[in-house]
């Protein structure tokens, strides 16, 4: 298969955190050092740098539109931007792929129709598909993919049932998983796990759980919370790690103070890549028990690290974890038991090791990086003929 140039439409992308923004540049970043020609189109705004054209750091040509607006004039700012690049930049690209619904799809599906342009839309999260319905312009947008589209991408089997619901033809439907980097989040050695513990300021011998998010209301922190003060009392040095930072981070600390639990769960605050990492080596059990999940890049970071999860039980979750093989599946919302399943796992080393080892397997075998760029590489060559002629002006 030949290299094919695409233009990727994605609203937010790092420095921005998030699973989407972080697969946007980590797919773009490995297409290209195979020879693809990626370009991608973003809106601005802190923490964007404030510029109009910029190379990130792994060398991919990014647009910025938007930059010192308000909110809702960034939106359509942003939107017209993308209509507008689709059609200058019209002969230096084969396929246009939007990663993230919003306003840009009205304006920019047209453009790409037009141009007879092949159309990807991936859906990052469960849900999403059916909330277009809700308003004119979603149900506009849904419209013109049902009619436009050349494939539609989806995460989990609950949002290939939500795809068929709202219209979309089964054999347009394609499941395309968020990679994770195996070799960077991967298990550490007993020794460095040891000093890892140190420096976060945690006991050797404390049982300890780790969520890595945002703290906003998708996670169903509160949940988590509840449950963990069960835990404690059956486990009274346990201790939860919230990694992360967000909306409800003020909420969440009234919440556990109100429960007696200063001591026992942790706020880092938001950190990087690496900052996680150590998190995730230095913990016992992952855990993320929301109500909406796409493919939780957390999660799939977790597993590769090697770190048993305890999550709820919904479609996202259970195409990665397979109950008492790679982790444990709780009832969802159900506070005790998300208890129960960490106290099952803090409470037995050997099944931590056995469903951690099951994890890092199924990561390595199904969403390691190199799988899934193999993936986008078979997509793009299907939507443009694996011999068409590449349509480049420089």
């Amino acid at each position: 298969m030949r290299p094919v140039s695409y233009i990727l439409i994605c609203q937010s992308y790092p420095p921005v955190l998030g699973g989407s923004e972080a697969e946007a540049q980590h797919v773009s970043d490995k297409l290209q050092r195979r020879g693809y020609r990626p370009r991608i189109v973003c809106a601005g705004g802190a923490p964007m740098p404030a510029v109009g054209e910029w190379v990130d750091p792994f060398g991919l040509r990014v647009r910025i539109y938007g930059h010192g607006r308000s909110n809702r004039w960034r939106d359509i700012v942003y939107a017209l931007g993308v209509a507008w690049t689709l059609f200058k930049e019209r002969n230096d690209y084969e396929v246009v792929y939007f990663l993230m619904s919003g306003l840009q799809l009205a304006t920019g599906l047209p453009v790409a129709r037009l141009l007879r342009k092949p159309i990807v839309m991936k859906f990052s999260c469960s849900s999403l598909v059916v909330a277009l319905r809700d308003s004119f312009l979603g149900r506009l947008e849904l419209s013109f993919l049902r009619r436009w589209a050349s494939r539609i991408l989806v995460l989990n089997p609950g949002m290939v049932e939500e795809a068929l619901e709202c219209g979309f033809e089964r054999e347009r439907i394609g499941w395309m998983p968020n990679p994770v980097d195996t070799d960077h989040f991967s298990p550490c050695s007993a020794a460095e796990r040891v000093e890892l513990r140190r420096e976060l300021k945690v006991g050797q011998e404390t049982p300890l759980a780790v969520f890595v998010g945002r703290l906003d209301p998708q996670k169903e922190l509160p949940w988590l919370i509840g449950a963990f003060a069960r835990v404690v009392r059956e486990i009274p040095d346990a201790k939860l790690a919230l990694v992360g930072d967000g909306s409800l981070r003020v909420e969440l600390r009234a919440l556990v103070s109100s429960l007696n639990l200063d001591n026992s769960v942790l706020f880092t605050g938001r950190l990087d890549g690496d900052g996680v990492l150590k998190w995730l080596r230095a913990g016992d059990v992952f855990t993320l028990i929301s109500a909406i999940e796409g493919l939780p890049c957390s999660l799939i970071e977790a597993m590769s690290a090697g770190l048993p999860p305890v999550v709820s039980r919904i479609p996202a979750h259970t195409q990665l974890v397979e109950n008492e093989v790679d982790g444990v599946l709780t009832e969802l919302g159900n506070q005790e038991s998300i208890a129960r399943g960490l106290v099952r796992l803090l409470e037995d080393p050997a099944a931590r090791a056995r469903m951690g080892s099951a994890a890092r397997r199924r990561m390595l075998e199904q969403f390691s990086t190199a799988t899934v760029v193999d993936c986008y590489e078979t997509l793009f060559a299907d939507c443009v003929g694996a011999d068409a002629p590449l349509v480049m002006t420089h």
